[in-house]
């Protein structure tokens, strides 16, 4: 018969309901409790796992705040007045409780409340049900622990920010205290010993935390120390497999490390997990989990999550030492192949600054050019590591050589970009498994050129490169220069030349990151601030420049060279024209004779340097255009410059015995150390350059020597 047939009984009826009562008071595996309107117990099952133990009839009666431990979520009470208040029920809200007597057990469930009502709308009480979620919330906040540890650790490549990443996720989240220990060799990039960890291997702890506000420790963070045993620490790095221990004062292994056990102690730690960092059956560290006063201990299911985030920290490690060692390796390779100092000059005083040494792609370089003037260099390649070390003195080494061509600045950099594209092209036939093949190969330069004895600084740039420059007047600025492609870009515009003013006693900064140029380029602008700039030595620039970077700026670690300009003495320089006439020859000669006297060069270097004048004039009057002039210079080598205005470039012959002529050019090459041709909108100048060095046989007598900037000092 259906329920609500009205031929059945009505006693019936109330014999089922009460037997149904009955049965889910006393059977049924979800704990029902029955509150009246002041939220007093009228009855309950004790089915639910955290009142098990619990004397139902001392509870009836007693307010519900006193029957549960409720150490989460403690407004329930008022939402189970609401439930009363307004008769919307409350659904599946999971609160968190502890066991009665045993305060370290702790139970979730999730509540569910109806309001009872009377035949006529009287409020009667509360049902409220409760079901024990303790495992799926358990493994729920195991989950949420592993995805914190996913996306916390790893995001650096620093294999002691790695440590501080995992502590910082799972306390108090998973423990009360973690520590995280890495074998020392590995913080340098070293390779990790085998499993099992060898006696007497220093670890280095890395990372820290606790929720105590002064938590005890055995040891400071940083200190590198061996780890005394045998202990749990020692075992869990034997044979690779976690620890999970309870805590007493009475353990054995206590006496060999009474240190951490007097840390255990302060901090009321009840159970240890210590879980190895392993990977590839190599060792990596320990990491060393505690759960302290009131905390549960560790289970099973609580092993398993130590495991898991112990190998994705593992694997975090070791790409961090890898990068490490790369790193190391690029840098050795970057300090080899980037100049240790700057070249001494007459005219010219240069300081380097790397500004975190962490970028192997960044270099500067200073090259002597000839008369008198030098060439500064930065630039960046794209890309990290040994890869980019290797392409930066690529690149460093074409640059040199070109230089030695005397190009413009454009043209240089314009056959820079060729080499790019040649060194892209052999990046793009590499075998496709070859990760560099996906890698573009660009670069950014700035190439410049200062003459003293103009006082003009001459330059190019590819990318958004310029150098800051400070007048001795306090003027600051940045020159207008074009923009050029980046070096190894498929865009093959044109590069340009702007020439700027740089008088005696100017500063100028070259830095391969064009946001530190600008930075640099409105501290510089103050007046106050530019005359610091104009007194300082170059040494406190560099520094101040470090000092006064803002946080974040300059992470791309750019390379920076700082210069003051100087002026070129004015008496170690000669100038003359010479007539459309071949008999000016012997005059030339013998000004040059004269005034290489008058500084004091030896007779040997004076006489070849007869031969080089004479042979320049006569090309130059033969094959040049009026005017035709020669110019000395006594600098770190002894310069003899020959400047007419036809385009036609000499050419070096090797003449037969029986060739009459073409032997000029030979001569004064063999006497020079080196020599050239360089090109101008006006003409062209020949050159050539001979050492004053005691190494060639020859040191003027009044000291200035292959040291210009001593020298002259």
């Amino acid at each position: 018969m259906a329920y609500g047939d009205p031929n059945r009984p009505s006693d019936d009826v109330d014999m089922r309901s009460a037997a149904m009562m009955e049965a889910l008071f006393t059977r049924s595996p979800v704990g029902l409790h029955l509150l009246d309107t002041d939220l007093r117990v009228v009855r309950l099952n004790a089915a639910t796992p955290f009142m098990q133990g619990v004397d139902e009839d001392t509870l009836i009666g007693r307010p519900m705040r006193d029957v549960y431990d409720i150490i989460e979520d403690d407004d329930l009470e008022s939402a189970l007045r609401e439930v009363l208040r307004t008769g919307k029920p409350l659904w599946q809200r999971v609160i968190r409780t502890r066991v009665k007597g045993d305060p370290r057990r702790e139970h979730e469930a999730e509540v569910t409340a109806l309001r009872l009502e009377g035949p006529h709308g009287a409020v009667l009480g509360v049902a409220v049900t409760a079901i024990d979620v303790t495992e799926r919330e358990r493994a729920r906040a195991r989950t949420r622990v592993l995805e914190a540890v996913r996306r916390a650790v790893g995001r650096t490549l620093d294999p002691v920010v790695t440590g501080e990443e995992l502590v910082g996720a799972v306390v108090p989240a998973f423990a009360d205290i973690a520590i995280v220990e890495v074998v020392d060799s590995v913080i340098r990039g070293g390779e990790p010993p085998s499993a099992p960890l060898p006696p007497g291997t220093p670890l280095m702890r890395t990372a820290f935390r606790s929720v105590h506000p002064c938590p005890p420790q055995a040891h400071p963070v940083g200190d590198v120390r061996r780890l005394p045993g045998p202990t749990p620490f020692t075992q869990a790095l034997t044979d690779m497999r976690p620890r999970m221990v309870p805590l007493h004062a009475s353990d054995p292994w206590r006496p060999y490390d009474p240190a951490r056990a007097e840390a255990m102690d302060s901090s009321l730690s009840h159970t240890l997990l210590a879980v190895p960092l392993a990977l590839r059956d190599t060792v990596l560290g320990l990491v060393s989990l505690y759960r302290t006063g009131q905390s549960p201990p560790f289970d099973g299911g609580d092993r398993q999550v130590a495991e898991e985030l112990a190998a994705h920290t593992a694997l975090c490690v070791d790409n961090a030492r890898r990068y490490v060692r790369e790193h190391t390796i690029a840098a050795i390779v970057q300090r080899q192949l980037l100049p240790r100092r700057p070249d001494a000059a007459t005219s010219l005083e240069t300081a380097y600054l790397s500004l975190t040494g962490g970028d192997p792609g960044a270099w500067y370089d200073t090259i002597a050019l000839s008369g008198a003037r030098t060439a500064l260099v930065v630039g960046n390649v794209s890309g990290r590591g040994l890869d980019a070390a290797a392409t930066m003195g690529q690149f460093r080494t074409v640059v040199r050589s070109l230089s030695a061509f005397d190009l413009s600045p454009d043209e240089l950099l314009a056959r820079l970009h060729d080499t790019a594209a040649e060194l892209a092209s052999g990046r793009a036939s590499l075998p496709p498994g070859d990760p560099l093949r996906r890698e573009p190969l660009t670069a950014s330069c700035v190439y410049a050129v200062y003459d003293p004895l103009t006082c003009t600084c001459v330059m190019a740039a590819a990318g958004r490169l310029a150098p800051v420059v400070i007048h001795p007047d306090g003027n600051a600025f940045v020159p207008d220069a074009p923009v050029g492609p980046s070096l190894g870009e498929a865009q093959d515009a044109p590069f340009a030349t702007t020439e700027f003013a740089a008088p005696p006693g100017s500063v100028l900064i070259f830095t391969s990151d064009p946001l530190v140029t600008d930075y640099l380029a409105r501290s510089a602008r103050p007046p106050r601030a530019a005359a610091q700039y104009a007194r300082r030595p170059l040494e406190d620039l560099c520094d101040a420049i470090v000092y006064t970077l803002p946080e974040g700026l300059g992470e791309g670690d750019p390379a920076v060279i700082v210069a003051r300009t100087r002026a070129f003495p004015a008496e170690r320089t000669a100038f003359w024209r010479l007539e459309d006439d071949r008999a000016s020859v012997a005059a030339a000669r013998d000004r040059a004779r004269k005034q290489l006297t008058e500084w004091g060069v030896c007779e040997e270097k004076i006489f070849n340097t007869e031969v080089i004048v004479s042979e320049l004039a006569t090309n130059a009057i033969r094959y040049g255009a009026q005017p035709i002039e020669v110019r000395l210079i006594h600098d770190r080598t002894l310069t003899c410059e020959v400047r007419d205005t036809g385009q036609a470039a000499p050419h070096l012959r090797h003449a037969r015995v029986a060739d009459e002529g073409g032997r000029g050019l030979f001569i004064a090459a063999q006497l020079a150390q080196a020599w050239g041709v360089r090109f101008s909108p006006t003409g062209k100048t020949v050159w050539a350059e001979q050492s004053l060095s005691e190494d060639s046989g020859c040191t003027d007598s009044d000291g200035a020597d292959s040291g210009g900037a001593d020298s002259d000092a």
